[in-house]
């Protein structure tokens, strides 16, 4: 058999597979399990840096980098290495937490060191969800209790746990019946603090909620719940899924107010562009997962080796070219091109911004005209009526530029008395 060229791509073969037949879109509708009725049906075939591309050659400047993923850019040359090079040594080998595993290990250990002390034991996760699974059952085992307090308009995953903590009864509702014992309060509110006790196992929050478009908590409010937890044996569980690894100007947002979780949710650009999610803790609490029963939490690929390098390179690359720091310098840029939108409607919180409109209808054209000038955006999860920002760090002064410029232009065209 002749021996295949290396010039020979992967979207050569996928175009010998689909020629003469269906095309790509309408395989992708046939076969791929949807997530709504309207899907965008961009074709992209490579993503670069601030850039994605798609089937048709037209370039996209990535105004929210896969929803806080692509924190360094798109095929970062470290990660790909990093990449290239554990997959020739070896993939999975076995399920997680039996075998010694060097870029589990590694990862693990980078991490902590920059991570409070108490913060020294990590459990690496397939995703942000089953992070927030295991956080809770931790949780559990830690308390002996079965009480947990999260926030409306909060988003901590589709899995049936971690949506009995979703903070909308829209997502909600149709797979009742879920979790029971979990109660909901609005975000910085007197009531939440005032319902811990020593009933209540946990606290979900966002350090900064995400999806409901960017709202930072209050300084003195997320102290005062540190504090509330600690009095009453409650385990605070920080979900950084989002707001970690610098999007908000410190490498940790926790770091901002002073406080240090019990446990930490990280997701998102904790694998660099591969799946991955973690919650860490205090190594003894962490051991209670290991006895009584054994194996009281267990995954297949959580922690697999090649998605282990992948994040390691990306956060190593995120150290070393120091981009947290450049972040308040370029969020302050951020904002002063936003003073050219109206200020009652934007959110900025590091370099992650959302500018808000008065429906959903506005805020998609809006969103369609950023697209279709090359500007990819999209809205929230809790605010539909509101565009995201939360391109990769690596970001320059005038792509930023041309993001705000793009939005400001879809304004005057599709909702111009925004701007009188």
């Amino acid at each position: 058999m002749a021996k295949v060229s290396q010039e020979f791509s992967s979207s050569h073969f996928y175009e010998c597979i689909f020629a003469n037949s269906m095309t790509t879109r309408q395989l992708f509708l046939q076969h791929n399990a949807q997530t709504s009725d309207a899907p965008l049906q961009i074709e992209i075939v490579k993503a670069s840096g601030v850039y994605m591309y798609d089937v048709a050659g037209k370039k996209y400047l990535d105004a929210i980098g896969g929803i806080s993923v692509a924190n360094i850019g798109h095929g970062n040359p470290k990660v790909i290495d990093a990449i290239q090079g554990q997959s020739q040594a070896y993939m999975h080998v076995m399920v997680y937490g039996e075998l010694v595993q060097q870029p589990q290990t590694a990862y693990a250990h980078l991490l902590t060191q920059h991570l409070p002390e108490i913060l020294n034991s990590v459990y690496f996760t397939n995703s942000g969800t089953e992070a927030i699974e295991g956080g809770m059952k931790l949780a559990k085992r830690i308390t002996k209790r079965n009480k947990i307090i999260a926030c409306n308009k909060s988003y901590h995953g589709s899995t049936q746990g971690a949506l009995s903590m979703i903070g909308d009864e829209y997502w909600r509702n149709a797979y009742r019946p879920l979790l029971p014992e979990i109660y909901h309060y609005n975000y910085n509110s007197q009531d939440l603090l005032e319902a811990i006790d020593d009933t209540i196992a946990a606290v979900f929050i966002e350090t900064v909620q995400a999806e409901s478009g960017v709202l930072p908590a209050n300084k003195e409010w997320l102290q005062q719940l540190s504090k509330k937890c600690k009095a009453t044996g409650t385990q605070l569980v920080l979900d950084e899924s989002q707001c970690g690894f610098g999007r908000t100007g410190t490498l940790w947002a926790f770091e901002q107010y002073n406080i240090v979780p019990d446990i930490l949710i990280l997701a998102k650009a904790l694998g660099g562009g591969m799946p991955m999610g973690a919650f860490i803790c205090n190594k003894e609490k962490m051991d209670l997962l290991a006895a009584n029963p054994v194996l009281g939490h267990i995954t297949t690929f959580g922690g697999h080796p090649v998605c282990c390098a992948a994040g390691m390179a990306a956060f190593k690359f995120l150290l070393d070219n120091n981009l947290v720091e450049q972040v308040n310098e370029k969020s302050i840029f951020l904002e002063k091109q936003l003073m050219s939108l109206p200020k009652n409607c934007v959110s900025v919180k590091g370099l992650w911004a959302s500018v808000f409109f008065k429906d959903y209808p506005t805020t998609k054209k809006i969103i369609d005209y950023c697209i279709e000038e090359g500007v990819f955006t999209d809205w929230f999860l809790f605010a539909s009526n509101a565009i995201r920002i939360s391109p990769p760090l690596i970001i320059s002064h005038e792509e930023i530029e041309r993001i705000v410029a793009t939005i400001k232009a879809g304004i005057i065209k599709h909702a111009p008395e925004y701007m009188a």
